[in-house]
């Protein structure tokens, strides 16, 4: 792991990297706490600091309060070298944001010792963390595909909404349907059919940028979110989709399946005074509209769905008012 020292007395920094270096650890060294706050704001920096602290420029506390206040993750263990040894001077230390403190001349048994306590103290913070960041996956993530769930692309889909009205641009959406998906889990079983949702998944997530959208809005029914796209951008990244599926069939326990999609597009600037339940409706009628007409097609919506997303909204209304 790598450790910063922060020693202005140049004596005191050699000993303290010379003793680090020979217990295994990587040592990066400064005279200052300028250079040592250069050196723990940075996104990669060092997990354990040795903090004298009185240097010159920002001292020790300093160092501690910046370090507290800027960057909680990932979490770095600081240990404070003083020659103070009054309470109230502890109090301030700790107060800082310091986990723990060393009265100079200390002995280099007990410094080891602190620093095994440390790095215990950090691999508990980074599992911690890991479970955390698992749970938040599990939380808004698709189990079987590991592609955005209901919830989380439907929240996705407000907030791109509302941004490509802010920034006045066009967002393109697409709800897509695997062809005659039902069948697959009827013939072949639902083994085959995960792993034609898998494959498809990963066909679909290859095809789209890295800042695009792809959710499993419900069984074999998928949610793509295009920012930036008008209506003819939206519809070339939806063949290209499509083309991805068709292009070769999909490896499963019950051998090589041919698999197909028909897709509903949607762009927001042919449509910007609509909500976002009218635009997903309109992609969803548009969808409809690519299985009448054969399936794996793409189809994008134009005014028949607005008028029909548009009724179904004063429907809804109407029926809203009833009940108040």
């Amino acid at each position: 792991m790598k450790i910063l020292i922060a020693e202005d007395t140049l004596l005191s920094r050699h000993m303290l990297q010379g003793l680090l270096t020979k217990w295994g650890y990587d040592v990066v060294s400064v005279e200052d706490g300028d250079a040592a706050w250069e050196k723990l704001k940075v996104p990669d920096a060092p997990r354990m600091a040795l903090l004298d602290w009185m240097m010159p420029g920002r001292n020790g506390v300093d160092v501690c309060r910046a370090l507290r206040l800027q960057r909680p993750e990932p979490y770095t263990y600081i240990l404070l070298l003083t020659a103070k040894d009054a309470k109230e001077s502890v109090v301030e230390g700790l107060d800082s944001g310091a986990d723990d403190y060393l009265t100079k001349p200390f002995n280099p048994q007990e410094l080891k010792a602190r620093m095994r306590v440390g790095m215990r103290l950090l691999q508990l913070e980074d599992s911690l963390v890991q479970a955390r960041e698992g749970m938040r996956f599990k939380a808004t993530h698709d189990a079987l595909t590991e592609t955005w769930n209901r919830g989380a692309i439907l929240e996705t889909l407000d907030k791109e909404i509302w941004r490509s009205r802010r920034e006045r641009i066009s967002l393109g959406i697409l709800m897509a349907d695997l062809d005659h998906f039902k069948s697959v889990n009827d013939t072949y079983g639902h083994a085959a059919g995960d792993a034609v949702l898998r494959e498809t998944t990963k066909r679909m997530q290859a095809s789209v940028r890295p800042y695009d959208a792809v959710g499993r809005y419900g069984g074999e029914e998928f949610l793509v979110l295009l920012p930036g796209c008008n209506g003819a951008e939206t519809r070339n990244k939806a063949e290209r989709l499509r083309e991805a599926i068709f292009h070769g069939p999909v490896a499963t326990s019950a051998g090589f399946l041919k698999v197909t999609m028909s897709i509903g597009g949607v762009a927001t600037a042919d449509w910007p005074e609509d909500t976002s339940n009218q635009i997903l409706q309109m992609a969803d009628a548009a969808l409809y509209r690519a299985k009448e007409e054969g399936r794996n097609r793409t189809v994008m919506a134009g005014a028949p769905e607005h008028e029909e997303a548009r009724q179904h909204a004063l429907e809804l209304s109407s029926q809203g008012s009833k009940l108040e």
